[in-house]
């Protein structure tokens, strides 16, 4: 088994592209690939922010599943076979797996590249591939609608030769540009003032939870001042023993002569209250996932009727990310298909979002045909 794509031994004697550059004569343009310090700075953020990562991870799963339908139905059992046992990387298998993998890098990085390997003997599908973005570069081709795809190795770029076995896909991107957006695109900045925001209330309890204490010892006439470092380094070491004693779980009472006063440190400053400013960042976070915040264990005050339009926008959303990948799934299925020898066309049916959505759609279409059923009622009428 080898990788005919991304670890083709011929080399491409092609430059990386930093900034892009146009040949009018040709129509050829060099995008350039998204910088790997950006990507890493989305990985990190999703370690930094688990908000940031639950919401990433439940998009991928509320995608949910799919079922790869044949037109040729004398097929349809070895696509299934396919479709399920399917190798996905070291340890992945089936399709679905490869498809979880390739959203949650089309989210987090706003761009997803995976590669379909054969199997040199056979020349049938041995597995599908999860590329890391930083590692490829793509740039368009002999025409705007073609690409070329380059991995990056120790000694520069080299050209994949087989750029059909290639899986490319951009989340939303800018004209002329063939790099996707990350939804996390907006994030590092607010992120940073949460995250410095959690750090000085650590800092604060800190100071305030592991209590200090400070002994005061005010000298009364002339002779208490003459001996006044004695006593308060005896004060001291008592207090000292006292606080040591009750590690070991004694009890040791602290005894002294004059005027002290013992008092804990920082216990009159008033801790600086962090709830409206923390909603305030989550709630721009939220914004910007479209996650609907109940989802993410936020218990913010919202009524069934916002609830229900917060699912609606997400219904919306994964829509979205479905229309990006039947692409994929089918052009994944059709090429297993040709390579099994037949020319049969693959369709990607997607399972039910909720249960909730059916119900309501189911309502929608009865208050429909009670509708058309009063309007036909009426215009028989007033012929009649």
């Amino acid at each position: 088994m080898i990788n005919i794509g991304f670890f083709k031994k011929k080399s491409a004697k092609t430059g990386a592209s930093l900034a892009p550059s146009r040949q009018l004569e040709t129509g050829r343009i060099d995008l350039p690939s998204p910088m790997p310090f950006e990507m890493k700075l989305y990985e990190s953020l999703r370690s930094a922010v688990p908000v940031i990562d639950a919401a990433i991870s439940k998009t991928v799963r509320l995608t949910g599943g799919f079922k790869v339908i044949c037109s040729d139905e004398s097929l349809q059992c070895e696509l299934d076979d396919f479709v399920d046992g399917v190798k996905t990387g070291l340890s992945g298998q089936g399709l679905q797996s490869f498809i979880d993998g390739y959203l949650d890098s089309l989210l987090t990085y706003g761009s997803a590249v995976g590669e379909i390997i054969l199997d040199p003997v056979s020349m049938k599908i041995a597995g599908l591939f999860n590329a890391n973005p930083s590692d490829v570069e793509v740039r368009a081709g002999d025409n705007p609608l073609s690409a070329k795809y380059f991995v990056k190795a120790q000694d520069g770029l080299r050209q994949i030769q087989i750029p059909e076995l290639i899986l490319f896909t951009a989340l939303n991107p800018l004209p002329g540009q063939a790099y996707g957006r990350p939804i996390l695109r907006g994030l590092p900045y607010i992120s940073s003032i949460l995250m410095r925001i959690y750090e000085c209330i650590g800092q604060n309890f800190d100071r305030a939870g592991n209590i200090r204490y400070a002994v005061t010892y005010k000298p009364q006439d002339s002779a208490d001042r003459a001996y006044a470092k004695e006593r308060a380094e005896q004060i001291a070491k008592e207090w000292s023993d006292g606080m040591q004693a009750a590690k070991y779980g004694q009890i040791r009472d602290f005894v002294a002569v004059g005027d002290v006063e013992i008092k804990v440190i920082g216990a009159d400053a008033q801790i600086l209250d962090t709830e409206i400013p923390v909603r305030q960042l989550l709630e721009q976070i939220v914004a910007k996932l479209s996650i609907p915040p109940f989802l993410l264990g936020l218990n913010w005050n919202s009524t069934e009727r916002m609830s229900a339009q917060q699912a609606d926008i997400l219904t919306s959303e994964l829509e979205y990310y479905r229309r990006l990948l039947t692409p994929v799934i089918k052009r994944i299925a059709e090429c297993f298909l040709r390579l099994s020898g037949s020319f049969a066309k693959a369709e990607v049916e997607w399972d039910d979002i909720n249960l909730q959505d059916e119900v309501e759609l189911a309502d929608a279409r009865l208050k429909n045909a009670q509708a058309m059923e009063i309007e036909q009622r009426l215009s028989s009428d007033e012929k009649f």
